[in-house]
């Protein structure tokens, strides 16, 4: 991730902002239709990444929970190597 100048994240771009960002007109400008269309495939394509990124999010804090229990548990019915004096 690039980091601004300030040193901190940018913030993150929303299907919203796409969707609904205006272009300044030019002499020689794009098709506006053209342009909309693009930036609805482009704000979908936004929305369904960061849905995916909360599900693998989701999905991280569940398996390292899973890990801390199995490891405690695990840590409990563990005996010390050696019982020796060493």
């Amino acid at each position: 991730m690039t980091l601004h100048r300030s040193g901190r994240l940018p913030a993150r771009l929303t299907p919203h902002e796409v969707r609904t960002h205006a272009f300044d007109a030019r002499r020689r400008g794009v098709d506006p239709d053209q342009v909309r269309e693009f930036q609805a495939r482009v704000a979908d394509e936004l929305a369904e990444l960061h849905r995916r990124v909360r599900v693998l999010a989701q999905e991280n804090d569940r398996l390292k929970r899973a890990l801390r229990d199995w490891q405690a548990m695990h840590a409990r019915e563990c005996r010390p190597p050696n019982d020796g004096h060493w």
